[in-house]
């Protein structure tokens, strides 16, 4: 039995969608089951529920052999600690109660950082709290997504402009979430890994702000450019949006340190570079996406 968490979301629900190809038995927890494919309703075991709520989640783990774990930063969170580490603390804890074996997560780069990078840091440490449960840990260490670029929809699409907080030309990994999905499936369905590791996926290679805006310009056949923005400015731009004073530090942080070089601290490798480039993202993601709103408007 595989457990998924966040099944509707970006990953969860790439990896729902490879899962059921297989035969093994899925299982999933939703706080909404009606936001599931109509497919997956029929042939998945749901819960519903959060998996805030210990109940839930041993509810949910009971009889499983392993678990798939992706939280999201709430942005109201307290802190970094507060989003990642302490929401988790009752899932580690169902996790060694139910005697899961095998806990994927999807985290972050860093773990030899020596300083503070906030999100990165916290999710960190929340892979630390799952080792310690005794079941084997894969954690799914990612740099920055390209799907956050749709969170910018319809910028780059009504002003041909997006915004980011870094140097234009630096170039540093971004991955695709159909890749974490990707990895992650592979792990779930053939557990014969055991310990606690950490696995890096860096995208097929490294690219900048400036690369970014000619690629989409091209897919898109229209200018797109990228404009800076200071880090004071995304300080603003998070508090007006009602994040708090602890997740925006921690937001900020974690840029920074992706500025002096965190996400380029491990080598790429073969083993750790992984396929979908970000033309074929905005061919396939970004693309479609946009045509879609335009079509809806």
């Amino acid at each position: 039995m595989i457990v998924i968490t966040g099944p509707t979301g970006q990953i969860g629900s790439q990896l729902l969608a490879r899962l059921m190809q297989g035969e093994e038995p899925i299982r999933v927890i939703a706080r909404d089951p009606a936001k599931l494919p109509p497919d997956a309703r029929g042939c998945v075991e749901i819960v519903q529920g959060s998996y805030e709520e210990p109940e839930t989640v041993a509810r949910a783990f009971e009889g499983a052999d392993c678990v798939f774990w992706l939280i999201s930063g709430d942005p109201a969170a307290e802190s970094a600690q507060a989003a990642f580490v302490d929401r988790s603390r009752p899932t580690a804890e169902a996790v060694r109660q139910c005697g899961v074996k095998h806990v994927v997560t999807v985290s972050a780069l860093g773990r030899d950082w020596p300083g503070e990078a906030g999100h990165a840091t916290a999710s960190i440490r929340m892979d630390d709290m799952f080792a310690a449960t005794g079941a084997s840990l894969r954690a799914l260490a990612c740099p920055s997504l390209m799907d956050n670029t749709l969170r910018q929809l319809g910028q780059i699409r009504d002003h041909g402009v997006f915004y980011g907080a870094g140097p234009a030309a630096f170039r540093t990994p971004y991955l695709a979430t159909c890749d974490i999905a990707a990895a992650a499936a592979e792990l779930l369905q053939d557990r014969s890994w055991s310990g606690a590791a950490t696995l890096p996926l860096l995208g097929p290679q490294d690219i900048s702000f400036d690369d970014q805006a000619r690629i989409m310009s091209q897919v898109l056949g229209k200018p797109v450019a990228f404009r800076e923005i200071s880090l004071e400015d995304l300080r603003s731009m998070m508090t007006g949006q009602g994040a708090s004073q602890g997740m925006t530090q921690a937001m900020i942080d974690m840029i920074t340190a992706k500025i002096e070089g965190l996400d380029l601290m491990i080598p790429r490798s073969p083993q750790n570079t992984t396929p979908t480039s970000f033309r074929t993202w905005c061919e396939m993601v970004l693309k479609p996406a946009i045509e879609r709103e335009a079509a809806a408007s």
